[in-house]
């Protein structure tokens, strides 16, 4: 798998690549591959490996803007903690949530024990996490939704279906029922960042086809499975 075959953006300081599911964008303690180990392909001419901007959990496909210099990274860095970049992901969710869309306002904050590790939870004096979702499609009992998460929360997205709808994302191995190999059904389907001088830098990753195979369509407006 080469990252440099799945660019959704290119241009002179930033990139977006439709990072697949499994791959982490950290390296891992276990020493396995990481985003890191595709940065030199991803040069395309600049002696900089490109940067991060934002993270999203290894299970997690779909769009990762990456910075080509340290000024852009900065930049693009200042709008994600503005709540300047618009995000929209596609979940599956175990069953179906009732009514068609709605506003998930909850707070979180990182908790950790022991036993169990960390995880994020919902805590009133945690940091402001709204999500906005509609429902997109039903199939055998679980739901398609579309989130448009306002704030960028690690976790967000999973807590908040779990404790906003009372539903989990299937296949979460943390906040839902996701066993062994499961995978969480979760996909950064589109990314806009707006810039001051530059055209907004605009990318849609394609219907992920692990979605498909559980009979869901590409919703309208949607970019097609990759082939």
């Amino acid at each position: 798998m080469l990252l440099s075959d799945h660019i959704l953006f290119l241009d002179g300081e930033a990139l977006v690549v439709d990072k697949p599911e499994g791959l982490p964008v950290d390296p891992p303690r276990d020493g396995s591959l990481s985003l890191e180990n595709h940065l030199d392909s991803l040069r395309f001419g600049f002696k900089r490996w490109p940067l991060a901007v934002h993270r999203l959990d290894r299970d997690t496909s779909g769009c990762l803007l990456l910075a080509r210099n340290p000024k852009a990274h900065g930049r693009f860095t200042r709008a994600f903690e503005g709540r300047e970049v618009e995000k929209q992901y596609l979940a599956i969710i175990d069953g179906v949530p009732d009514g068609d869309g709605g506003t998930i306002d909850l707070p979180l904050a990182k908790t950790s024990t022991a036993e169990t590790g960390w995880r994020m939870v919902v805590d009133p004096n945690g940091k402001p996490s709204v999500s906005h979702w509609e429902k997109l499609a039903v199939v055998d009992g679980r739901a398609l939704l579309r989130f448009r998460p306002e704030t960028g929360r690690t976790h967000q997205l999973r807590v908040h279906a779990l404790e906003g709808l009372g539903l989990p994302i299937a296949g979460d191995p943390v906040y839902g029922n996701g066993r062994g190999k499961d995978r969480t059904l979760l996909h950064a389907e589109r990314l806009v960042v707006k810039r001051d001088v530059k055209p907004s830098i605009i990318a849609e990753a394609p219907f992920p086809a692990r979605f498909a195979a559980l009979g869901f369509s590409p919703p309208e407006g949607a970019a097609p499975t990759r082939g």
